[in-house]
C-alpha cells in the first residue's frame, strides 16, 4: 500500500495514528537539525517533519521539488499551526521514507503565482495541471458536469452517445475531415454538433436525450473558442418553446446552487432579439448594468426611439451628425468629471481598428446644472440638455455619442458600453445575471452570394405564425438592394438563446419536423432537390415515418465553466487545450504523417 491517507485528509482527530502518505514534494525547508517538507497531492498539502536521524539521510540523498516520495510516521499536533489550509493543525513525524521517483528541475514553479508564461505552461501542461489554481478549475468543471447529469437524469433524460465519424453537412463553420482508408477518396467529418442524430433519436421515440459531448469546428480561434469544445446537448419531443425554457432554467438554477451555492431565485428576464439589438447593441447583452443605447436618429429598424428625437441633433450644421445614418448615445454614470486627457483616451479607443469609428462626441452633465460638450459651438445648452435627457443622463453623468452607418455604429456603441462598464467596475465576476433572448430572425442575407443563409442552422423552425409566409413565398431575391422588403426578411425563428453576463451560454430551437417545411427551408438556402437528397436524405426520409414535434438546446459547457470560475478564457477549464493557432504545443500537433500513411490513404499533397 503506497498510502493510507491523502494529503488533504488528516486532522487533529488523527493525532497519534501511524499513517502512510505519498505525493509530490512542494517545498523543502531546513532548520538546523530538522527539515520540513510540504507534501502535495490533488487533495491538499501535509507538512512532514524529518528529525535529526532522517535529516542526515536527506543530506546524503536530498529531496528536490516535485520528487515523488512515500513517508510513514505518526500524526502530531503542530506547534505553529497554519489555519489557512485544512491540514494546518497537524504534521507527520516521519519515521522512514522512500523516494519513489526523482524529478528534473521543473521549467517553472508549481504554485499559484507561477513564473511560467502561457506558452511554457502549455508545453508542459502535465506540470501546469499540478498547480492548485488549475486543479480548482478542473474540479469546478467536473462539478458542473456532475450537477447537469444529476438534474437531467432526475428529469427523465437518457445519456445516448452519437458517432464522431459522420458525413460532412453544412452547419455554418468548416468541418474537420478524416480520410477513410477502406473507402479511398471518401472522407468522414467530425461533428460540429450531434444535431441531426438527436433529431433522429426523437423520431426513434427517445423523447428526452442528452450528452455532454465533444464537438469540432475548423474556425479561427480566440479566448472563448477551441477547435474541439464540449456541449451539454439536449433534445425533447412533444414540447413547445415554453417547455424548453422552463426545463433548462431549472437546470441552470440547479447548477448554480450545487456548484456555487447560489440560490438564483430571480425571474430570468426575457427579451426579443430586436429589443436586445437596439437597447444594448448586440444579441447577448450584459444586463448587470444599464447604459442602454439611445438612437437619436430614427433608423430603419428601431425598438425604443421616438421619431421626434431626430430633431434634437438635425439642422445644427454639424455635418458629422447631419450626414450620419444614425447617431447613438449612452449615458455613463458619474463620469462628468473626466478630464480632457480621459475623454481623448476614450476617443482614441473608439478609433482602434477593432472598433472602427472616426471619432466621438461627449456631453458632460455637470452637477451644477450646466452642460459642457465637445460640440457646444454647434448645440446650445437647451439642445445639449434635451439630448442628455433622451439618453437618460443624470447630473454627474457623461454622455458619449457615436455616429455613422447603422450596423457599424450600433456595434461600436455596444463595445464602448461594455468597455465603460468594465472600467467602472460594473461587470463583476461574482455577480450573475441570466437572460433569455427570443424571436431571432430565421434568415440572414448574404450580400456576396445574394441569397439567404440560416441564422442558426437549417433545422430551426419558423414561428408558427410565419410558417405560411415561408411555404407560400419564393425565396429568390430579385433586387438585392431591397432584400429587407422580401417576406423572408421578417420571418422569426422559433429559437432562443440563454445569456449569462453578456455571454451566450446556450442556444436552441424548436425544430422542423415535417418534410415539406424542411424541404422548403433547404430550398431557401439554395439547395436543389438533388443536393437535399444527397446531404440530408436520411433526415427527410425519417420525417416520413411519424416524426414528433421536438426541440432542444445546447449549452457551451466550457464557457459556462469559465464564467462560473471568473475567467475570460475557456482554455483555463480544459485539461489539454489548444493555443490560439489551434496547436497542441505539448504534443506538437497537428503534425505531418509519413509517406506510408499517404500511400495507404491514396492521398497526395498539393501544397502551394
Amino acid at each position: 500500500m503506497y498510502r493510507s491517507h491523502t494529503n488533504g485528509e488528516l486532522r487533529l482527530a488523527n493525532a497519534g495514528q501511524e499513517v502512510t502518505l505519498a505525493g509530490w514534494v512542494q517545498t523543502v525547508r531546513k532548520f538546523g537539525a530538522i527539515t520540513f517538507v510540504d507534501l502535495r497531492d490533488r487533495y491538499g498539502i501535509t507538512q512532514l517533519l524529518f528529525g535529526e536521524e532522517l535529516n542526515k539521510q536527506l543530506e546524503e540523498n536530498p529531496l528536490g521539488r516535485e520528487f515523488v516520495i512515500q513517508a510513514k510516521g505518526k500524526v502530531n499536533e503542530r506547534s505553529n499551526k497554519n489555519l489557512n489550509i485544512a491540514t494546518g493543525e497537524i504534521e507527520l513525524i516521519v519515521s522512514n521514507f522512500t523516494i519513489l521517483n526523482k524529478s528534473a528541475v521543473p521549467p517553472f514553479t508549481i504554485q499559484d503565482d507561477t513564473d511560467g508564461g502561457d506558452d511554457l505552461r502549455m508545453k508542459y501542461r502535465y506540470l501546469d495541471l499540478r498547480r492548485n489554481a488549475v486543479k480548482k478549475n478542473l474540479e469546478l468543471r467536473y462539478n458542473v458536469g456532475r450537477a447537469a447529469r444529476n438534474y437531467l437524469h432526475n428529469n427523465g433524460f437518457m445519456d445516448i452517445e452519437t458517432p464522431f465519424l459522420i458525413k460532412s453537412t453544412p452547419e455554418g463553420a468548416r468541418d474537420f475531415v478524416v480520410p477513410s482508408r477502406m473507402n479511398p477518396g471518401q472522407f468522414y467529418a467530425l461533428p460540429q454538433s450531434p444535431q441531426t442524430f438527436k433529431q433522429l433519436l426523437m423520431v426513434s421515440g427517445y423523447d428526452r436525450y442528452y450528452q455532454i459531448v465533444k464537438c469540432f469546428r475548423d474556425e479561427d480561434l480566440r479566448a472563448d473558442r477551441q477547435p474541439e469544445f464540449t456541449q451539454i446537448d439536449c433534445e425533447m419531443a412533444f414540447v413547445e418553446q415554453e417547455d424548453i425554457l422552463s426545463m433548462f432554467e431549472g437546470m441552470v438554477r440547479h447548477i448554480f446552487k450545487d456548484v456555487k451555492d447560489i440560490d438564483y431565485t430571480d425571474t430570468i428576464e426575457r427579451m426579443t432579439w430586436e429589443e436586445a439589438m437596439w437597447t444594448y447593441g448586440n444579441d447577448k447583452p450584459d444586463i448587470r448594468f444599464g447604459m442602454q443605447l439611445c438612437n437619436l436618429k430614427f433608423p430603419s429598424h428601431t425598438f425604443t426611439t421616438k421619431e421626434s428625437i431626430a430633431s434634437l441633433i438635425n439642422g445644427a450644421d454639424f455635418q458629422v451628425f447631419d450626414s450620419a445614418e444614425t447617431v447613438i448615445a449612452i449615458a455613463v454614470p458619474g463620469c462628468a468629471e473626466y478630464t480632457r486627457k480621459q475623454t481623448d483616451e476614450i476617443t482614441e479607443w473608439v478609433k482602434r481598428p477593432q472598433i472602427g469609428m472616426k471619432g466621438l462626441v461627449f456631453i458632460k452633465v455637470n452637477t451644477d446644472g450646466t452642460y459642457k460638450s465637445s460640440v457646444d459651438k454647434f448645440y446650445d445648452e437647451s439642445r445639449l440638455k434635451a439630448i442628455a435627457d433622451a439618453a437618460g443622463a443624470k447630473p454627474g453623468d457623461l454622455v458619449l455619442l457615436l455616429a455613422g452607418t447603422e450596423e457599424r455604429t450600433r456595434k461600436a456603441t455596444s463595445e464602448l458600453r461594455l468597455e465603460m462598464g468594465k472600467r467602472l467596475g460594473l461587470r463583476k465576476d461574482n455577480e450573475f445575471r441570466l437572460l433569455w433572448v427570443l424571436d431571432f430572425p430565421l434568415f440572414e442575407y448574404d450580400e456576396d452570394g445574394n441569397r439567404w443563409v440560416a441564422r442558426h442552422h437549417p433545422f430551426t423552425s419558423p414561428k408558427p405564425s410565419d410558417i405560411s409566409t415561408m411555404i407560400n413565398n419564393n425565396p429568390v431575391i430579385e433586387n438585392a438592394a431591397e432584400y429587407l422588403k422580401h417576406p423572408y426578411a421578417n420571418i422569426k425563428a422559433n429559437a432562443y438563446d440563454m445569456v449569462l453576463n453578456g455571454n451566450e451560454i446556450g442556444g436552441g430551437s424548436i425544430r422542423i419536423f415535417q418534410r415539406e417545411l424542411q424541404e422548403k427551408m433547404f430550398a431557401a438556402l439554395g439547395m436543389d432537390a438533388e443536393e437535399q437528397q444527397h446531404k440530408f436524405g436520411f433526415l427527410l426520409g425519417a420525417f416520413e415515418y411519424g416524426a414528433p414535434p421536438h426541440g432542444g438546446i445546447a449549452f457551451g459547457f466550457d464557457r459556462l465553466c469559465s464564467i462560473l470560475g471568473g475567467s475570460e478564457s475557456i482554455r483555463d477549464f480544459i485539461a489539454f487545450p489548444k493555443n490560439n493557432a489551434g496547436r497542441d504545443v505539448m504534443l506538437d500537433a497537428p503534425a505531418s504523417i509519413d509517406d506510408k500513411q499517404f500511400t495507404e490513404l491514396q492521398i497526395k499533397l498539393n501544397l502551394q
